[in-house]
């Protein structure tokens, strides 16, 4: 309910059926280890620029999307746009 009142969708998977928790939990170690370990936010705001840097500058441009054959996202999207 609380996901529906702020315009969220839970996951589409079942119970127990873990296809997407090591990608994520693979994401979720980088940015702990890049961004939230190495840095005191003195607001919520540079917290959230941070994230948002880290993932433009860094995440997008060296993750591979091994079902489009292996290009970044900033490959993929110079590729078929």
């Amino acid at each position: 309910m609380t996901l529906r009142n702020n315009g969220l969708v839970g996951s589409m998977g079942r119970v127990a059926s873990a296809g997407d928790d090591p990608a994520m939990e693979s994401f979720f170690a980088l940015l702990q280890k890049n961004v939230l370990n190495r840095n005191q936010w003195a607001t919520s705001e540079e917290l959230r620029l941070g994230i948002v840097t880290w993932i433009e500058r860094t995440y997008h441009r060296r993750r591979r999307q091994r079902g489009f054959g292996k290009p970044t996202p900033i490959e993929f999207e110079t590729i078929y746009s």
